[in-house]
């Protein structure tokens, strides 16, 4: 049994992920490899595609690309974390909202975000925000903000009210509560949920390609730059570096940061 769940597992696990494996593979092999071996074996590998991606031309810069999905990222993630800690408090501990504020920003998640391009556009175009790294990353921070919300509230729900008690009979305010009490025994929510905002606003697509233009491009939508970069159709080998590279970031997070992120969700995101 233990060898046929093995196999099993294996076989998923080959399966959910050929995408990646063929991705990677292309990504060394040369354009003439490319031509005869399509398969995922790579008979005579290549860097040329990465010395490619990485040479900055005047409409080519990954350096440029990857510093401004870093810079949104961390935007988006820590303001909507440093929003959403706050609130949850008042939800989980006060009861506001709780039955209309907490249900209808977390169905906002449930909208297609195409929805929001329009106003977006136009009100991002009048605050002079278009193209810039801050616009974006206001509204990864929005985007992020639900699921940030829903972990703090219920990492603060599985808290003892007595910890409460405890601080303000000695003498101790509310925010003094929140960030000297609360914020450091929900220590394990907090990383987790910046580990998935920052992994949900590096790989966020479409407010890249709605708001940027050249300044504040970031990998997701520079990558697509890439696939005719010397023209003459699509360079197949290219357009697989470029992905591997963006999509190098959030998966070393994920794998780094794995036992953390599964050990506070699995114990109700708080580790006492």
């Amino acid at each position: 049994m233990t060898t046929l769940r093995w196999l099993v597992f294996g076989i998923a696990a080959f399966a959910m992920n050929f995408p990646i494996l063929v991705t990677l593979s292309t990504s060394f092999k040369s354009a003439r490899e490319l031509s005869t071996n399509p398969g995922l074996w790579v008979q005579a590998p290549t860097l040329d595609n990465y010395l490619a991606v990485f040479q900055v031309t005047d409409r080519l810069n990954i350096f440029l690309y990857l510093f401004n999905s870093l810079s949104v990222a961390l935007i988006g993630t820590v303001l909507a974390v440093a929003l959403a800690l706050p609130a949850a408090y008042a939800i989980a501990r006060g009861r506001l909202g709780e039955r209309t504020l907490l249900p209808f920003i977390v169905n906002l998640r449930a909208v297609p975000l195409i929805i929001f391009a329009i106003p977006l556009y136009m009100m991002f175009q009048w605050l002079a925000l278009l193209d810039t790294r801050l616009g974006l990353g206001l509204i990864l921070s929005i985007v992020n903000l639900p699921l940030a919300l829903v972990i703090l509230v219920n990492a603060i729900r599985d808290l003892p009210g007595e910890l409460d008690e405890a601080a303000l009979m000695d003498g101790a305010s509310r925010t003094q509560i929140l960030f000297r009490v609360i914020a450091p025994v929900c220590r394990p929510a907090i990383v987790t949920s910046l580990i998935f905002g920052f992994i949900t606003a590096w790989n966020e697509f479409l407010f890249g390609l709605m708001l940027t233009t050249s300044k504040a491009v970031p990998i997701t939508v520079g990558a697509s730059f890439f696939f005719a970069a010397s023209g003459g159709g699509v360079q197949w080998g290219v357009a697989s570096a470029v992905m591997v590279v963006g999509a190098l970031p959030p998966v070393l997070l994920g794998l780094i940061m794995y036992r953390q992120i599964s050990g506070s969700m699995t114990a109700g995101a708080v580790k006492g």
